[in-house]
């Protein structure tokens, strides 16, 4: 049985806050970005009803060293057609429709990777992230 997982691989240079942002931003690209994609997500309701919504699959978070590690994990993810979702320096200044219109006008390659979240099979995704080490 094949089983799927959420990795998230974030710049370790980035400080705290700033890369937290990003997650955040990145989980909810991806969800939306894919709604055909089971993200596994059910209800955790409680013994009085309350409802607590969340994924049954695992969420790793990795660190990368460098933004280029980022960028190439992002174009295997191109390669092999895994969802993804990514943030770069372009999206933390000013307001949505200055970040959108900084990233249109930045090529690839002048990127600055704040992280990268991902979704997909285990297997696939352990052997893509295998040289990344946990974020602690």
């Amino acid at each position: 049985m094949k089983t799927k997982k959420f990795v998230a691989v974030l710049n370790k240079k980035i400080e705290t806050g700033k890369i937290m942002n990003a997650l955040a931003h990145m989980t909810v690209g991806l969800v939306n970005a894919h709604p055909d994609e089971d993200m596994g997500v059910i209800d955790y309701a409680d013994k009085d009803g309350s409802a607590h919504y969340a994924s049954k699959f695992p969420y790793i978070i990795l660190k990368a060293d460098n933004s280029n590690k980022i960028r190439n994990l992002r174009n295997a993810c191109i390669d092999k057609g895994i969802p993804f979702a990514s943030f770069t320096q372009c999206m933390t200044v000013g307001g949505w429709e200055e970040q959108v219109e900084r990233s249109r006008t930045t090529p690839e390659a002048e990127l600055e990777y704040y992280g990268i979240c991902l979704l997909g099979e285990r297997e696939v995704l352990d052997e893509l992230t295998k040289k990344f080490s946990l974020w602690v």
